[in-house]
């Protein structure tokens, strides 16, 4: 018998679930809006051409391809390559983020843009990754870019965004730190240049893997052992984050790149230090996120109290709109993974009571006499903002009640003979048990906590 499933790495979302995912959208969008970010949306799918050669190797293989549609295979040549083959028969793939997605939205619509552009958008993404906790090969991203502009406030202001998220929703944090120039700066101290990509990417999977493991992955890559040597001890330097910086500083003196990295990264503690931000912020020198496009700052976002992975991170890009044909224009941002978000939520009990109902009164139906009046009075709720059902069947009380208690609608209201002739509503607290019998306007004031 066949069993009809989703796919392996994608979701079913509950009407429960979906309170709960809302209330982490719409508590992030209200963030992003009080900074001045405007919401856009671009399509699912984006033409291959857009996607492919932005994220390396490991993520090229990553995009999901769309197979082109109509008879394509006919006229194809099956004793090409897997790279060449990909091209014949897929001509668009399923966005794998959003901002390359973000970055030919620009560029296409650079007339009716006024910059520095703030947008913020939150739509799915997916990735042909392997499944496990926390990694779903369809997921939300909720992301924010300022584009059109160097200035390091940007990259402080994404971390005030951070923090002010992550305080409404109860979650303690640890902000880690690093920047794309100093990694530049190691590669070129150790004597490798030329193996930057391969050294970042190796690096950015040293909490997954542990040392050993990066050591080996970096001398197959071609690493020299000379070389690994000298990269241990800065991967494991230790001290304050004013401390690391200085010693990079000392080792980084004839390194220009690497200096300038650190020139940013104290220009951004120097912001940092005089804000309000209760995050623990930390300089991390094996922080690379293994994206090609990042040229600046880092960020990464942790749990403070659940082991699930980054939960939020980003970083400054100066290029990623030159290839798509404008060069020259500066960018940093930030992305929210609602899905970790939500799974760290659920382990520490952390989401508010109220998301547990979709409905906060029932009105029960005991005729077609009392139906009329409970439309009007459900009317009445829904206009003073009260989310309020009305049993569609004039079913047994217990059935109704059932109902209520099933779906954790907090009162019901119970409209017959009596209720109509005073004009008053019997309110039953279905947590307490307690009844009231109240007038229409009392209702709506008990009901809405007045």
């Amino acid at each position: 018998m066949t069993s009809y499933t989703v796919p392996k790495g994608t979701r079913d979302f509950l009407p429960d679930e979906m309170q709960r995912r809302n209330y982490i959208f719409q508590t992030i969008s209200s963030v992003y809006q009080l900074y001045g970010f405007a919401p856009i949306e671009t399509p699912a799918m984006e033409n291959l051409s857009t996607l492919m050669g932005k994220y390396g190797e490991e993520g090229d293989r990553l995009v999901f391809k769309i197979l082109n549609s109509g008879n394509f295979l006919e006229n194809t040549n099956l004793t090409k390559g897997y790279k060449e083959l990909t091209f014949d028969i897929c001509e668009r793939g399923l966005r794998y983020d959003l901002t390359v997605p973000f970055a030919r939205f620009v560029v296409q619509h650079r007339n009716e843009l006024v910059f520095p552009f703030k947008r913020y958008q939150i739509q799915p993404v997916w990735r042909g990754d392997r499944p496990q906790k926390g990694r779903y090969r369809e997921f939300f991203q909720c992301d924010a870019d300022i584009i059109g502009s160097n200035s390091l406030l940007n990259e402080f202001e994404l971390i005030q965004i951070i923090d002010n998220v992550f305080n409404r929703l109860g979650i303690k944090v640890i902000i880690k730190l690093n920047n794309r120039k100093i990694l530049a700066g190691i590669a070129a101290l150790i004597g490798e240049e030329s193996m930057l990509t391969d050294i970042t990417v190796a690096i950015d999977k040293l909490d997954k893997i542990g040392q050993e493991e990066v050591n080996q992955a970096l001398l197959k890559k071609g690493l020299s052992l000379e070389s690994l040597e000298k990269l241990q001890p800065i991967l494991t330097l230790q001290g304050s984050n004013v401390e690391k910086l200085n010693c990079l500083e000392s080792l980084f003196s004839s390194i220009e790149i690497g200096l300038q990295g650190i020139s940013e990264m104290r220009e951004l503690f120097g912001f940092l230090d005089i804000s309000e931000i209760g995050a623990n912020i930390e300089f991390d020198l094996t922080l690379a996120r293994g994206l090609n496009y990042y040229t600046g700052t880092i960020i990464e976002v942790k749990a403070s109290d659940a082991s699930i992975g980054s939960i939020c991170g980003g970083g400054r890009y100066d290029n990623l709109t030159g290839i798509f044909g404008m060069p020259g224009i500066s960018g940093v941002g930030i992305s929210f993974g609602a899905d970790r978000i939500y799974d760290v939520l659920n382990e520490l009990n952390l989401f508010p009571e109220e998301l547990s109902s979709s409905c906060q009164v029932l009105f029960c139906n005991f005729g077609k006499e009392e139906e009329i009046q409970c439309l009007r009075w459900a009317n009445a709720f829904r206009q003073a903002g009260i989310r309020t059902e009305v049993y569609p069947e004039s079913s047994k009380l217990k059935k109704q009640m059932a109902y209520a208690d099933a779906k954790k609608i907090p009162h019901v209201i119970l409209v017959g003979e009596d209720e109509i002739k005073e004009g008053l509503l019997t309110v039953k607290d279905m947590l307490s048990g307690k009844q009231l019998k109240l007038s229409l306007q009392a209702t709506i004031d008990y009901i809405n906590g007045k």
